[in-house]
């Protein structure tokens, strides 16, 4: 998620400090004059006004915020916005101790995958103070075609988030059942996406992710399945403090928690459906 939003940044002319403890990462901007590459997150913190993070798990989120050489670490007179799926307990800890070192922070998670990142499609939903969330919109609005004021509140961006990711892992999960019926039936992947994307059964994964990643057997859609477990384990956290029964929504999660036990953790998270394949026999594939 990362690269595309900075190079986006970097089309609009914008000088992107970068660090990721991933070099691989960094290999496509080493050597490129608007995207300095720094040693520690506090190194691109003094160096910029503004610091995004996209990262994978809320304990990152506060190691590279509040840990030994975090961004915390440079100083007042800066902000930060967290872009990742961090969870709402993390998000208030981390706007707290930006607090405290007299530093902004919006909770600022986005949507719409890679895809969105590339294309600066995405969804960002934005809590914190309204009128540090003003001043930084124009910045958002080059990674997200839209940019939701969610609220206040820290953490009220990633409730947003989770009850975004836990409907799509819904979709995608029961979609997977939905095709594995069809193509055991006899009827062809494509003739049924096709029916259900003009009937009340379209969603999300009929839409984008069956097309794109499951009938043409790529499985590249750039989420990796724990990170989904992670995303709907979060949800579930935060249902459990709101206590919001959750019937339908157990079974999804668990069903990510039999994938990642499968095995298939560092796989796409479109590779779910695999597992339906090899339950029941059968490929959802469009014939070439």
């Amino acid at each position: 998620m990362g690269a595309p939003m900075v190079r986006r940044l970097m089309e609009r002319g914008y000088e992107v400090f970068l660090r990721d403890v991933n070099d691989a990462a960094l290999a496509p901007f080493r050597g490129h004059p608007g995207a300095p590459i720094c040693s520690s997150p506090r190194e691109v913190a003094e160096a910029a006004p503004v610091v995004l993070l996209s990262l994978p798990l809320p304990r990152t989120l506060e190691e590279v915020v509040l840990g030994q050489d975090g961004v915390a670490a440079a100083g007042p007179g800066r902000c930060v916005i967290d872009l990742s799926t961090s969870g709402v307990t993390a998000s208030r800890r981390v706007a707290a101790g930006l607090a405290a070192h007299g530093i902004d922070f919006l909770d600022a998670p986005v949507s719409g995958g890679v895809p969105g990142a590339e294309r600066g499609t995405l969804s960002v939903m934005v809590a914190g103070d309204p009128n540090v969330a003003e001043r930084w919109k124009p910045l958002l609005s080059v990674i997200g075609k839209n940019v939701f004021y969610v609220g206040a509140a820290p953490g009220l961006g990633q409730a947003m988030k989770l009850v975004n990711n836990m409907l799509s892992a819904s979709a995608l999960v029961l979609t997977s059942e939905a095709m594995v019926t069809a193509t055991k039936a006899g009827i062809a992947p494509r003739v049924a996406l096709d029916i259900l994307n003009v009937s009340s059964g379209r969603n999300s994964a009929t839409q984008d992710k069956f097309p794109k990643d499951v009938i043409t057997g790529s499985f590249d859609y750039g989420f990796a399945t724990r990170l989904m477990l992670k995303d709907v384990k979060l949800f579930e956290e935060l249902t459990e403090e709101l206590g919001v029964p959750t019937v339908a929504a157990e079974a999804v999660i668990n069903m990510w928690r039999v994938a990642v036990a499968q095995g298939m953790g560092d796989q796409d998270f479109t590779a779910i459906a695999r597992l339906y394949e090899r339950w029941a026999g059968v490929e959802i594939r469009e014939k070439q």
